[in-house]
């Protein structure tokens, strides 16, 4: 498999203080990776530094063979890089529907509008239901789906998904890990997601990366992490 995001050497700062430092990481085309790690390990940043939502001090990112480090968010998303931010960040004062159409602002995604549109709500069905509502009314878990939602409009090649668990109930969070399986059974999206939840984020994944203090401290394929020792004691309390 050709990698389709290539990181190398990647460095961030903010104010003097190093969020990543020499950061290096692959993300095949087709292929699940989750990132896990800490509070305040750089794993929000590294997925921003990809989107072009903070400046990269140093290193390169490539996607599909294409030095990005110069584009404008915007360009990256109009190349197929969704960014589905932590905090879900819907525009509460607009109605489901409008947020859903608001992600197929990319070029490419825009002729296929009602095909992506029918396709997330059948996926979230409970978004059918409430397509008339203005997003600020919705529960957290049906925020974080309607992110979810947007970010899929917009047929990307490769989803970034920050903390997607972040504040929902144990319920919810096992729902809205179940949707992203399947987006990834339907789809063969290639998938790159940040999380806490470690065992759940790497059950899901075909490889992982563990990021603390801004630095990779392991990688490897999802069984060789889960079985770890340092990971184990570190994150599943073994």
């Amino acid at each position: 498999m050709s990698a389709m995001l290539k990181i190398a050497g990647l460095g961030v700062s903010y104010g003097g203080l190093h969020a990543l430092a020499d950061v290096s990481l692959d993300v095949a085309d087709g292929e699940f990776v989750t990132i896990v790690g800490p509070n305040g390990a750089g794993k929000t940043t590294l997925l921003k530094a990809i989107s072009g939502a903070v400046r990269v001090e140093s290193g390169h990112i490539e996607f599909r063979g294409r030095d990005v480090g110069a584009l404008s968010p915007a360009r990256r998303a109009a190349l197929g890089i969704a960014h589905v931010p932590e905090g879900r960040r819907v525009f509460p004062s607009l109605t489901v529907l409008d947020n859903l159409e608001l992600g197929s602002y990319r070029a490419a995604a825009r002729p296929r509008r009602a095909e992506s549109l029918e396709a997330v709500l059948a996926l979230f069905p409970v978004l059918r239901s409430r397509a008339k509502q203005l997003a600020g009314s919705l529960s957290g878990g049906e925020q974080q789906m309607l992110a979810l939602g947007r970010g899929l409009m917009a047929q990307p090649d490769l989803l970034l998904l920050d903390e997607p668990s972040q504040g929902l109930g144990p319920r919810i969070v096992e729902q809205i890990f179940e949707t992203i399986a399947e987006i990834r059974r339907r789809r063969r999206l290639t998938i790159l997601l940040v999380e806490q939840r470690v065992v759940e984020a790497l059950e899901l994944a075909d490889r992982g990366y563990v990021l603390e203090t801004g630095r990779v401290v392991l990688a490897g394929g999802r069984g060789a992490l889960l079985a770890d020792p340092r990971v184990q004691g570190a994150y599943l309390g073994a």
